[in-house]
């Protein structure tokens, strides 16, 4: 196969030696697919010095590439500062959908019982985020107000993705939207998640308003797997309390989707969902699974727009042999273990070529 074009976004602190320890397990000489990784250096320093060229200059080049792997950046708090890269990542390169999905770590017990893994598939852009707020004086008393935005075109992305990621799993779309109190605004999202159930009638359906939905998790565990359409902030939110349920944050990636016109992904962008963890930099301590499994999804991604099985065969070495790794003991200290960062990457590396090779053996 020729080489997949993947566009690699360097981060900040331990952030950064994540991604350096996960890079390693896409190496060529491990998985045998042949990549072309170019690499833009979005640490804070260089935003800053840049006034933020390298994030748009790495958003083009994804869009061109398709593919990305982006390390945990700082994102300053001053408002006259740089701010977020990664609300202009999913502005220029048009970002939909960002799932989340939250699976079992071997020998971790999770939380309620929950066994079944769950995806959370929550609006990208829009919404709380980015909405114009401003506040006012009012007979004594300061009065906050705020003017948020959804898109149809971004609601009916999430559903429909929502319904082909729950066929793909053999789950069901769980969830939704306050509709009720909001039919005009958080309504939108349940008429296209109502539309798409009627495109989809192999996938259940079960609509429940957000807060049922978290009830729901903890109540009683899944007997199948889920996946729960959101709203950006619902989302984002879900997604920070779903993967502990499993027994860590750093235990499952997550996905930016761009779509063509049919809602095929255009551009995929893979990263750990946790922050940069200051306090870890520089002690090989970090938990390596959630970036490692961002170069699996990235792999899997490559695989379905190219059709190139040498990319799907590693894309599924790399999660097989992240969970394998944590099932043989071989854990990190949040995980109860003694392994540094290093050691639990040998460990996938290994498995991951012996994988390979048998597979490969096997025809």
């Amino acid at each position: 196969m020729d080489p997949a074009r993947i566009i690699v976004l360097e981060g900040d602190q331990t952030g950064q030696e994540l991604l350096d320890q996960a890079l390693r397990v896409i190496e060529p000489e491990v998985t045998g697919v042949p990549l072309e990784l170019e690499r833009f250096d979005l640490s804070l320093e260089n935003r800053r010095a840049t006034g933020n060229a390298v994030v748009t200059d790495a958003a083009r080049a994804m869009r061109e590439a398709r593919f990305g792997i982006k390390a945990a950046t700082v994102t300053p708090e001053g408002k006259d500062d740089v701010g977020s890269p990664n609300r202009i990542l999913r502005e220029e390169i048009d970002g939909k959908v960002i799932v989340r999905t939250g699976r079992r770590i071997p020998g971790v017990t999770p939380v309620a019982g929950v066994h079944y893994p769950i995806a959370v598939c929550r609006m990208a852009v829009g919404d709380a985020y980015g909405a114009e707020q401003w506040r006012v004086e009012e007979d004594g008393d300061e009065i906050a107000f705020r003017t948020e935005r959804i898109s149809r075109s971004v609601c009916s992305a999430v559903a429909e993705y929502s319904f082909r990621t729950a066929k793909r799993i053999k789950g069901r779309v769980y969830g939704g939207p306050k509709w009720t109190v909001s039919p005009v605004y958080e309504g939108m999202l349940k008429e296209e998640l109502d539309a798409a159930a009627e495109r989809h009638h192999e996938v259940p359906y079960e609509p429940v308003l957000i807060d049922a939905t978290y009830a729901g998790l903890i109540s009683g565990a899944p007997e199948h797997p889920l996946v729960i359409p959101a709203l950006n902030r619902d989302g984002d939110c879900l997604s920070d309390f779903v993967l502990p349920l499993f027994g860590s944050i750093a235990g499952a990636e997550s996905v930016l989707l761009a779509f063509d016109d049919d809602l095929s992904p255009r551009v995929a962008m893979a990263e750990a969902p946790h922050g940069t963890a200051p306090a870890l930099e520089g002690k090989d301590i970090a938990n390596p699974m959630a970036m490692i499994l961002s170069t699996a999804a990235v792999l899997h991604y490559v695989a379905e727009a190219t059709a190139e099985r040498e990319a799907e065969t590693a894309s599924r070495a790399i999660y097989e042999g992240v969970l394998e790794a944590v099932a043989s003991g071989t854990r990190t200290p949040d995980l109860g273990g003694h392994s540094s960062m290093s050691e639990f990457t040998d460990e996938v590396i290994s498995r991951v070529r012996t994988k390979v090779d048998i597979w490969s053996s096997l025809g």
